[in-house]
């Protein structure tokens, strides 16, 4: 097919803030993992798909197959959809809890679901 440019597992995106490997990165709607260290504004290529142990929430807890959101403010996984407010800022979903979490844990393991 000569039309296709990438198989899209991985993308080089301007980093949204500074990145280390590894870590979640939100630009725009487009959610993915850090494969190498960037400096905000930087280029940076991020991992769309696979199974990552992020940071979470630490008092929120999720079985498997629930949902898992992005809180970019913390920059962590949630299991909250919303931040709960009076006028709640949905959360992006960025994948599935692979492991269930109990509160106190402080990193979740995710499948990503790739580009929304």
């Amino acid at each position: 097919m000569k039309n296709m440019i990438a198989s899209g597992k991985t993308v080089k995106v301007p980093a949204p803030y500074a990145l280390s490997s590894g870590d979640g990165a939100l630009v725009g709607t487009l959610f993915g993992v850090a494969l190498t260290d960037a400096a905000s504004d930087a280029d940076v290529v991020l991992d769309l798909h696979g199974v990552y142990e992020l940071a979470a929430v630490s008092t929120d807890t999720a079985t498997v197959g629930a949902a898992a959101y992005w809180n970019n403010t913390d920059k962590k996984v949630t299991s909250a959809a919303n931040d709960g407010a009076q006028t709640p800022v949905a959360y992006p979903k960025i994948g599935v809890f692979l492991i269930a979490k109990t509160s106190g844990q402080t990193s979740a393991t995710i499948r990503l679901n790739g580009a929304f």
